[in-house]
């Protein structure tokens, strides 16, 4: 037991004493002026005092005093502690006891508020330490989602570079071939040599779109990627997309079919249309010569249905999960940013890239723009 415990009795006990004294002494002189009952009650209150510094044993030993200097000074004869008359005897006794309760009571109530304080001091330095523990497992899960982020930059700035390497230099070793041969001094006839210069010119378009798509991914991861939004044609910007990109069809039929009378869309013509470009060249680039593709544009609830579609294999089931995530390349003829362009160009419209199984047993990718 520590000195701090047996001290807290001690002057718990030294406190009712001194109180016992001090109203003995001032309640004396008027003994005869009070009833009985005046001091009896005012001494309860050293009792109290002592319960509420020292505990229960000096509340019941300040009413054993107390009871003491009741008898002495007040239950005659004064100054001794006989006690002749049994109704004296009997108020001395309740007094005794009515002290000593009380003294308990209280005792037991300042130890109870004392237990609550310690529980609430305990579980105030057991919530500190768990924030401390949340602060510290937020801290590591922030830790950990930075490495995870930077790991899968990381990644993607790896799968970028090998993409880039490939597709940039397969169009550029075409053109550089086509090139050398005619500048060699071979004899071509004129058919042949037109063939040359289209090819010379497919690669160089394809090396643009390649260009042009990665720009367009560094602007999406930007949040630079907002549309300039004006009344469009639809059947306009798919006749010029397809046009433009009439020699991707060559091996593959295409087939038109615009609904009549279509309402005009609040779009941007530019990025639509390079939607237009990937969706065509993806489904040219993943189905076999031979196969037909199909461009749709019909009304819908909100305004105009887009969708290009095709006849070939359909979705592959282990990449459609990821199918419009950036770098998730479906072969190694393509970056793979193609179709997470096409999914940002269509949300910043306020619309969703949906991909499916098309009517011809294809894939079908579909989208709608909002009537201007």
């Amino acid at each position: 037991m520590s000195w701090r415990s047996l001290a807290r009795p001690a002057r718990g006990f030294a406190v009712g004493v001194a109180g016992v004294a001090v109203l003995v002494a001032a309640l004396f002189p008027v003994r005869d002026d009070v009833t009985r009952a005046t001091p009896a009650l005012l001494l309860v209150l050293p009792v109290l005092a002592a319960a509420l510094v020292g505990g229960r044993g000096p509340a019941v030993a300040t009413a054993l005093v107390a009871a003491v200097g009741f008898s002495l000074g007040f239950i005659p004869p004064v100054g001794s502690l006989r006690v002749n008359l049994p109704e004296d005897t009997l108020a001395l006794a309740v007094f005794l006891a009515v002290a000593a309760v009380a003294g308990a009571l209280v005792a037991r109530e300042r130890d109870g508020r004392r237990v609550a304080e310690q529980r609430a001091d305990e579980i105030h330095t057991m919530y500190v330490e768990y924030r401390r523990v949340v602060a510290e497992r937020e801290a590591l899960a922030a830790e950990a989602a930075r490495v995870q982020t930077l790991e899968e930059v990381d990644r993607q700035r790896g799968v970028l570079l090998r993409s880039v390497s490939h597709d940039l230099r397969t169009p550029l070793s075409a053109i550089r071939a086509v090139a050398t041969d005619l500048r060699g001094g071979f004899t071509y006839d004129d058919r042949l040599r037109d063939e040359l210069l289209d090819l010379m010119a497919d690669e160089a378009d394809r090396l643009d779109r390649i260009v042009g798509n990665l720009l367009s991914m560094s602007r999406i991861e930007a949040g630079a990627l907002l549309p300039a939004l004006t009344a469009v044609d639809v059947e306009e910007l798919i006749e010029a997309a397809t046009i433009r990109l009439a020699r991707l069809f060559v091996h593959h039929p295409l087939s038109i079919e615009v609904a009549a009378e279509l309402p005009l869309v609040a779009a941007d013509p530019v990025q639509i249309d390079q939607v237009l470009t990937n969706l065509l060249e993806n489904a040219v680039r993943h189905t076999p010569p031979g196969t037909a593709v199909f461009v749709r544009a019909a009304p819908s609830a909100g305004g105009v249905c887009l969708s290009v579609s095709d006849a070939g294999p359909g979705l592959d089931a282990a990449l459609a999960p990821r199918l419009f995530e950036p770098f998730q390349s479906g072969g190694p003829a393509t970056t793979g940013v193609g179709l997470a362009i096409c999914k940002a160009i269509v949300e910043a419209h306020r619309g969703t890239l949906q991909a499916r199984a098309s009517r011809e047993g294809g894939a079908e990718l579909s989208f709608n723009l909002a009537p201007a």
